[in-house]
């Protein structure tokens, strides 16, 4: 890298580190009032509607981040997206009683300004109105006192005497005493491109990056982000805020533990936004949690929310929960909106969170402090543990709506991959930290769903399914590499089933040129029973002979298991998977996974226990520090 683009960057020993040690202030200095949130009026990349931000109507309109032209006649709105101020969660969560939300008007004659309000129910309300003939600032006030079910403010704006141009549109309140340092932890693995765009996105919002007292990029990959061009462009923005550190990889959890320790180490007062690498950063979210956590009435885990990257006016989901007894994590809660376009729809009712994932989250530094770093589990359920051990240490967390990244679209990913190691490891793992699993309803469980893959002929999955059961068993030693070892494995031994391989559909290797596609019926009534009538279809070879092609929306267990021979159609719509049946490796799963869960029914309360006993070592600064090589001396 060409250093004298920016920053110089020094090595010591694992990392490289941008500028001079991390300096983070104590505090800052407030504001006499605290900016709550900004007025945009289009998004950060042309993928992105306009109408996420504000909707006009009834005429044309020019737009501009932070400005909106309206022609004589036109009318405008932000009750939208990224536009609304969600008072609901402010008036329940933190010290604010009233909210001032003020604009700069140039006008061309008559214009009407409404600050308008909706209860759980959606319905509306005015809560103030201003009209003017003269450019300049106009100030509305609405008292946060009628929301705390549901309900949010947005203005409204009528052009109706001329033409009629907003700008520096601002949600704010008195700001409290002192203002917290924030840092930004990034962690990436070989998403170079991606990491770097999103460091060039918080430092394309000079009020954000004036927020933020240092970016940690955590790097654990071999495809360095300091190479990339647009690192070098966006080093010299950031300045001596930036700390680029490379470690080996150790996953999600090692990458964004780092961003917590470095921090924790630097100033033991300084919040932590966590932010995945491979997002669609909307630096106003920043902007927001930000304001939002120093205004809570107790240091509170705020997060974003998620919106999908490839089809980005649809939301994730709400706000998410656990049912640890089936160890579940990504359940939504009650009420809350799931895979809902927001162009179309609001989440009106405030909902609350059992954990926060970390596309993007900031952790008080209270958090850090009390309940210590993150458990070494490498990938998947780092978050929601974290977020449980928060919660039963009194702190609580909030996913604060009209605050969002976007990030892929969680069903473009395959179930049948590696990761299924992880996921079926780390939810042991978590719920015995968390809950007092029962050893029979756990088992029974696990049974059934290894049945479904075996049935729906995915050997590789229930392989790599029983491999994290059978870590699970090891106990806390399996965690002593930090799950590189692991990684390795879960990867490798997959390749031993040969339907675990993506093919392109075009060139699969089948022997009919044609093959063709069967639908799929309604779920059965009765799964279980259908469950065992498919394995002893399977196990008799009664199954329909010949190649069968089945969709991505097709591939269920009950389905695919009719079949002898099925082509099905990866998630990603990329290529396709080829599963035959297999009877002896079948029966050779079935009897490992008859052992395995056997074991695990006996051993359950007394690993329960181990893991437990075990938290205070695995989530201690020295055993991190001895992960990363680091010398604490």
């Amino acid at each position: 890298m060409d250093t004298s683009a920016g920053p110089a960057v020094t090595e010591t020993n694992d990392r490289l580190t941008a500028g001079a040690p991390a300096t983070l202030r104590a505090d800052h200095a407030a504001p006499d009032r605290l900016v709550l949130a900004r007025g945009l009026f289009t998004g950060p990349a042309p993928r992105i509607s306009d109408e996420l931000y504000a909707v006009v109507k009834g005429g044309k309109a020019h737009r501009e981040r932070f400005s909106l032209r309206l022609d004589k006649g036109a009318t405008a709105h932000t009750n939208t997206y990224f536009g609304r101020f969600a008072a609901s969660y402010w008036q329940r969560w933190t010290s604010v009683t009233a909210v001032q939300v003020a604009m700069t008007l140039e006008v061309g004659g008559k214009t009407k300004v409404r600050l308008a309000a909706s209860d759980i129910a959606g319905h509306r309300r005015v809560a103030a109105t201003a009209q003017t003939s003269e450019s300049g600032r106009v100030v509305l006030t609405a008292a946060l006192d009628m929301f705390i079910d549901g309900g949010a403010l947005w203005i409204e704006v009528d052009a109706i005497g001329g033409e009629v141009t907003i700008s520096d549109l601002e949600w704010t309140a008195p700001a409290p005493e002192t203002v917290r340092p924030v840092a930004i932890a990034i962690c990436t693995f070989n998403r170079a491109p991606d990491c770097a765009a999103t460091m060039a996105a918080l430092a394309s919002d000079p009020t954000v990056l004036n927020a933020i007292d240092a970016v940690y990029v955590v790097d654990q990959g071999t495809d360095l982000v300091q190479d990339q061009p647009v690192f070098a462009e966006t080093a010299p923005k950031l300045g001596d805020k930036l700390r680029y550190i490379r470690q080996p990889n150790l996953g999600g959890a090692g990458g964004f533990t780092r961003g917590l320790y470095e921090v924790s180490g630097a100033n033991e007062h300084a919040d932590v936004i966590l932010m995945d690498d491979d997002i669609l950063c909307e630096p106003e979210t920043v902007l927001r949690l930000n304001a939002f956590a120093n205004m809570t009435v107790e240091p509170t885990l705020v997060g974003a929310q998620m919106l999908f990257l490839f089809n980005p006016d649809y939301l994730n989901v709400g706000a998410e929960e656990t049912d640890l007894a089936r160890l579940r994590h990504g359940q939504k809660v009650s009420k809350a909106l799931r895979n809902t376009s927001m162009l179309k729809k609001h989440q009106e009712r405030r909902v609350d969170a059992g954990y926060q994932a970390w596309w993007t989250c900031l952790i008080p530094a209270e958090v850090v402090k009390k309940i210590g770093l993150p458990v070494p589990i490498f990938f998947q359920w780092d978050d929601v543990e974290y977020g449980l051990r928060a919660r039963e240490n009194g702190f609580v967390t909030v996913t604060l709506p009209n605050a969002a990244v976007w990030h892929a679209d969680f069903y473009w990913k395959d179930f049948d991959d590696w990761a299924r190691y992880f996921s079926s490891r780390n939810s042991l793992i978590v719920s015995s930290l968390h809950t007092d699993l029962d050893p029979k309803a756990v088992t029974r469980q696990l049974f059934r769903e290894i049945g479904e893959f075996l049935v729906g002929m995915q050997y590789g999955l229930a392989h790599t399914t029983l491999a994290g059961i059978e870590d699970y068993l090891r106990g806390p030693k399996a965690l002593r590499d930090g799950g590189i070892e692991a990684l390795e494995t879960a990867r490798g031994s997959r390749a031993d089933y040969p339907e675990t391989i993506k093919h392109p559909a075009a060139t699969a290797p089948v022997v009919n040129a044609h093959v063709h596609v069967r639908r799929a019926g309604g779920e059965p009534s009765r799964p279980l029973l259908i469950l065992f009538k498919r394995a002893l279809t399977q196990w008799t070879g009664r199954t329909i002979p010949g190649v069968v092609g089945v969709t991505r929306e097709d591939a269920h267990w009950w389905h695919i298991s009719l079949y002898d021979h099925v082509v099905v159609t990866d998630a990603s719509q990329s290529g396709v998977r080829i599963r035959r049946r297999d009877k002896e490796t079948a029966r050779r799963l079935l009897v490992r996974a008859y052992r395995v869960l056997k074991q695990l029914r006996k051993e359950l309360p007394s690993l329960q226990r181990q893991w437990r006993a075990a938290m205070p070592e695995l989530t201690s600064r020295e055993n991190w520090e001895r992960l990363y090589g680091i010398d604490p001396k």
